[in-house]
């Protein structure tokens, strides 16, 4: 089992950053797939990065609209994984979640994750 928990989300104006974390417990956390979904209200939740379980070139996953201005990120030492937004706009308005998943392949399929926190909200205003 692996327990996950946001923090950091919040109100930003248009143009601002944030840096969402998510700690976790239990499962040995390097061994795992860590991801970041986001769902917007009346919308499906839907993919935003994934880092594999070790940290190097070719280890993240971005969906393509994201990639220049999201970083995601982790700490194995902290068992933490970070997305950094910048030039936050308000389409970015969700509820972001983290989530988890065994093996290594990095995949931006949310039924592909089993483990998943409760979410953390970012409001950008205009």
């Amino acid at each position: 089992q692996v327990q996950l928990v946001e923090s950091g989300g919040g109100l930003v104006q248009a143009g601002g950053s944030l840096r969402l974390s998510c700690a976790a417990s239990g499962r040995i956390f390097s061994s795992i797939v860590m991801a970041w979904f986001r769902q917007a209200p009346g919308k499906e939740r839907e993919f935003v990065a994934a880092i594999s379980r070790s940290i190097g070139i070719g280890n993240t996953y971005y969906t393509d609209s994201l990639k220049d201005r999201f970083t995601i990120s982790r700490d194995n030492t902290k068992n933490t994984v970070y997305l950094q937004m910048n030039s936050l706009r308000s389409e970015d308005t969700a509820v972001y979640y983290c989530a988890a998943r065994g093996g290594a392949r990095l995949t931006a399929l949310k039924e592909e994750y089993g483990y998943w926190g409760q979410g953390t909200q970012v409001t950008v205003s205009s």
